[in-house]
């Protein structure tokens, strides 16, 4: 900073500048977040100063975090589960299976996640000591049960699936993977980043959280499809007991013992997921997963009409297109202001169909698409 201050006027408007080089959501196919509801927003700014870190000073802004995991709880098959809203999917990755950890101290331990599984995984294990194995994955992208069951031995603490995979949106046989880790004695997460607030929506049911037995832990982020502001993600265990595992104290505070990672702790963003909750019901939520399954749909018809594959039938709104030389095709659309993404292994072109995304400017995309390819 300066010696000496300068206006808030100025303040803005240079704000305002690095603003605009940001990319708008509108010419976004490439990310898992979206838009935020303009009630979320509001109810972000709201509680904007309020800190969970010390949440007897902040009873009311517990309450509302309290309601949100029961609200979450009961959307996923245990209305009583214990939980908090962390800053996001990694640390809700790392907390579960810090959990896992605890439980069942043994020396040199490890935990087998899919092949497809978020890089946040590689961070926990880096952090809590944990050796990574991954398990190979079906012809569906699918994680292999088999290949779990052949990687599991006394030093595994933990299993992995995915409720909507980050690639290919995929959803891991999750009742399988609880099988292996009821009969083997493991502990068993679930990251439902994306999938969890849209598998429940959908027309067809799959079998991902509690009401599969043998699910210890699962999360979910509100600020992905459930259209809340940034960081919100839901940690939920199965067992309040699980819960404590995290417990550290904390003696200078008024509150005296704390079960997240970070300390200080926004509740401006939990507020905001309340909000949309309370407003969207879900009602609302099968209004913005059908809206988003019908722009995947049309994605597949485009596809189809212009004879490109795409690698599965999509299970949630992502699809991802055998493009050939995708490489040279992801700058093309940059050049006309797209903004799409890649998948590593199959190589692929990989669209996220959110909220933000309209009918008409997803046509206008496909004609660009179109055009590029033929080029």
């Amino acid at each position: 900073m300066d010696e000496k201050g300068v206006a808030e006027r100025t303040v803005l408007q240079l704000m305002k500048e690095h603003r605009k080089r940001d990319v708008p959501f509108g010419r976004v196919l490439s990310s898992m977040c979206t838009r935020p509801h303009p009630l979320a927003i509001k109810a972000h700014m709201q509680y904007i100063e309020t800190n969970l870190g010390d949440p007897y000073l902040f009873p009311g802004t517990k309450e509302v975090e309290n309601n949100v995991v029961g609200m979450l709880g009961k959307l996923l098959g245990a209305p009583c589960a214990s939980g908090y809203i962390t800053t996001g999917g990694t640390e809700s990755n790392i907390q579960a299976l810090r959990v896992a950890r605890n439980l069942r101290r043994t020396p040199n331990p490890n935990i087998i996640i899919p092949e497809s599984a978020h890089f946040s995984f590689d961070k926990a294990a880096d952090v809590l000591g944990l050796e990574l194995k991954k398990a190979s994955l079906d012809e569906h992208y699918r994680v292999c049960p088999a290949s779990v069951e052949d990687l599991i031995d006394e030093s595994t603490v933990a299993l992995v699936g995915i409720a909507g995979t980050t690639e290919f949106g995929q959803i891991d046989p999750i009742d399988e993977l609880a099988e292996l880790a009821l009969s083997s004695n493991v502990y068993l997460h679930v990251d439902a980043a994306f999938g969890g607030l849209v598998i429940p929506f959908l027309d067809k049911k799959h079998p991902f959280d509690f009401g599969v037995e043998g699910v210890s832990s699962i999360m979910v982020d509100p600020h992905k499809m459930g259209a809340g502001t940034i960081p919100s993600s839901g940690l939920l265990f199965r067992h309040e007991s699980h819960m404590e595992k995290l417990a550290t104290s904390t003696p200078y505070l008024v509150s005296k013992k704390q079960h997240s990672l970070t300390g200080t702790r926004t509740g401006a963003s939990i507020a905001a997921t309340y909000a949309i909750f309370k407003h969207f019901g879900y009602e609302g939520y099968r209004r913005i997963v059908k809206h988003c399954m019908n722009l995947t749909s049309t994605v597949e018809k485009w596809a189809e009409k212009f004879g490109i594959e795409t690698f599965i039938k999509p299970v949630t709104n992502i699809v991802v297109l055998r493009i050939p030389s995708v490489d040279t095709v992801v700058p093309m659309l940059e050049e006309r202001n797209w903004y799409v993404s890649t998948t590593p292994k199959p190589k692929g072109l990989r669209l996220v169909m959110m909220p933000h995304m309209t009918e008409e400017t997803l046509n206008i995309f496909l004609a660009d698409l179109g055009d590029v390819i033929e080029k």
